[in-house]
């Protein structure tokens, strides 16, 4: 099984002095990020369009192992809804097929909260996504938890991302050989930390399934410290029980 554990982002000054060393340029936060984890999250593509040139760089920049899951612009899954987007589509999914090439990893679509189960919206998503690439799928509205909408999304390779987030149920959600886990932060959102016990149990659920091949595990709570916390102890509980 690949095991990419990593953070929502990396450029927080909340860090500084923290996790990157004193008088550390924040030029090299990224170069330095790259050492100590595998995986990045990019949450600003969900506020601007990527372009090219922008993920091209960070190719160059990465260590060779590296991988970026990025996240679908806002104007595709909050502002259209998916409504005659599909030249958008097609150019994101172009964008970042030719700017991260082997190092792109999952393809994040997070719905808005107010999105509820809606058989026939499901349907129109599944059909406007490009099927070769690693999709996931965040809802953030409870009625979207159902054994229906997840074989569905199976049946099209599309990870149902799983999550830890307020009010939510935080399952671990296995539908596909993928799995993607986010840990947002509980009960304060994108600042608590995680208990021991808690972060045990997502990687416990994670290994006892044997049809999983590739695992995504990122920390969104990077209001503070807690994330870098998290992560380095998931990175060291998963390299000692895959001995």
């Amino acid at each position: 099984m690949e095991w990419h554990i990593g953070c929502s982002g990396f450029h927080y000054k909340e860090w500084k002095d923290v996790f990157y060393p004193p008088n550390m340029p924040s030029n090299k936060w990224f170069e330095y990020y790259g050492e100590k984890f595998n995986t990045l999250e990019l949450n600003v593509t969900f506020y601007k369009f990527p372009q090219l040139s922008f993920l091209e760089n960070w190719y160059a920049t990465s260590p060779d192992s590296f991988i970026f899951s990025v996240k679908v612009p806002r104007l595709i899954t909050h502002y259209k809804k998916f409504r005659e987007t599909e030249d958008l589509l097609k150019d994101f999914y172009t964008t970042i097929r030719q700017g991260l090439k082997d190092k792109l990893g999952g393809v994040l679509f997070q719905l808005p909260p107010q999105t509820a189960f809606n058989t026939e919206l499901l349907e129109h998503i599944i059909g406007s996504l490009d099927h070769s690439f690693e999709n996931v799928i965040e809802f953030r509205h409870g009625s979207w938890w159902r054994e229906d909408v997840m074989k569905r999304l199976m049946q099209n390779k599309i990870s149902f991302c799983g999550m830890s987030y307020p009010r939510l149920p935080e399952d671990v959600i296995i539908n596909t050989d993928i799995v993607y886990y986010r840990f947002h932060g509980i009960p304060d959102l994108y600042r608590s930390e995680y208990s021991l016990e808690q972060l045990d149990r997502v990687a416990d659920v994670i290994l006892k399934n044997k049809k999983v091949k590739k695992a995504y595990i990122y920390f969104n709570n990077t209001a503070g410290e807690a994330a870098i916390r998290n992560a380095n102890y998931m990175n060291a509980l998963v390299s000692m029980l895959k001995q």
